[in-house]
């Protein structure tokens, strides 16, 4: 099962999240409004030229991928990063859902909220239609979304735990920590395995990533890239 994290996105979009696939079998990739990601089996060359000739030619693709990714001279890379894919099997402390801090499921009517969130602390991508993925909650101060967080790729027994943020007003109480907490409990009580990806040189998350129960499952490939005619 952990074998289809070498190639989530591709995955996610033949499993669980294939009804959210608006390209090919061979070329899958989410709406603009929900996702930038792209995906398919195999990155050769002949593949890349597919993509070409099917997916939007001025979108830029967010891709995740365990083997690194010799790109065509058509497809132009402008951002390439190591991330930490991490896997949580059992959660290490106990988690309180009686807790003092109020969690709160978001919804439609919070879109604009969670735009301006993460457009300010930038955890990833988020458009109008991400909360599409589900299980989205935020704490909130003097009715302010000050952090949030949810679930974006679903394969076969496996959820991604994504978004997490907090405002830079609310830093330091806790709040990411316990939204990580809830959505891994959370995975983790309907039966399927909670993951997530880190940047490896953001060595304050994995401690929380890792006081949780995550662990390091693999080093993978982050692309960002488009089509360099256009």
């Amino acid at each position: 099962m952990f074998s289809l994290l070498d190639n989530p996105i591709y995955h996610a979009l033949h499993s669980a999240d294939q009804s959210k696939n608006i390209g090919t079998d061979e070329v899958c990739y989410f709406d603009i409004e929900i996702a930038p990601f792209i995906g398919m089996r195999h990155w050769e060359a002949s593949n890349q030229n597919k993509l070409l000739e099917i997916a939007p030619a001025e979108r830029t693709w967010f891709l995740l991928i365990k083997e690194p990714v010799e790109f065509i001279d058509q497809l132009q890379v402008s951002l390439h990063l190591p991330l930490y894919q991490c896997i949580c099997t059992s959660i290490k402390t106990s988690y309180q859902k009686n807790s003092s801090i109020n969690l709160v499921r978001l919804n439609e009517s919070h879109v604009d909220e969670m735009i301006a969130l993460t457009a300010l602390t930038k955890p990833g991508p988020f458009r109008k239609r991400t909360i599409e993925f589900g299980n989205y909650h935020g704490i909130f101060e003097e009715g302010k979304l000050v952090a949030m967080g949810g679930e974006r790729l679903h394969l076969d027994g496996l959820s991604e735990v994504s978004a997490i943020c907090t405002h830079p007003s609310a830093q330091g109480k806790g709040y990411g920590a316990h939204i990580v907490h809830f959505l891994a409990n959370d995975i983790l009580e309907r039966g399927l395995t909670p993951f997530l990806h880190s940047k490896t040189d953001n060595a304050a998350a994995m401690k929380v990533y890792r006081n949780i129960g995550f662990e390091v499952r693999e080093e993978v490939e982050f692309y960002m890239f488009r089509n360099s005619e256009k």
